[in-house]
């Protein structure tokens, strides 16, 4: 297996783990203190973010100069990101406030709506950071 391939298995393996940690965190019934939750959960996906950096590039992305990161990622681009992260943070809590009210069927229900928003944020956060690292990579002539 290519050291490439060796790469996206990782980070398949990384966002598998963090999107079951992140719906069985959900799946938890806790009324009237969704927002809190998320806080974690959000902390949680940070966690999961820069650990798919470093897998690509062997450097702690705390270590990068952020500026020089949204410059190359599109300033437009990174704040339709985050607004699109937030709105589905705060949808996710409240529809897991909803849900809380339905029992068992509810908590599932939240547990895979969250799992799969973690897991859709992560995919696309991978799917960047492979571009980045194609991109960085000698080509052949």
């Amino acid at each position: 297996m290519s050291s490439l391939g060796k790469k996206r298995l990782e980070v398949a393996l990384a966002i598998a783990t963090c999107a079951i940690g992140s719906g069985g965190a959900s799946a938890a019934p806790t009324p009237g203190i969704e927002v809190p939750k998320q806080v974690v959960l959000t902390a949680s996906d940070i966690a999961m973010y820069t650990s798919i950096w470093k897998i690509y590039f062997q450097e702690d992305l705390s270590d990068k100069n952020v500026m020089e990161m949204l410059a190359e990622l599109g300033l437009v681009t990174a704040a339709a990101a985050g607004t699109a992260y937030v709105v589905s943070k705060v949808s996710t809590a409240v529809l897991c406030e909803i849900t809380d009210w339905l029992g068992p069927m509810g908590w599932v229900a939240g547990a895979a709506i969250a799992g799969s928003l973690t897991g859709l944020f992560g995919a696309a956060w991978a799917v960047y950071c492979d571009y980045l690292f194609c991109q960085k990579q000698p080509q052949p002539v």
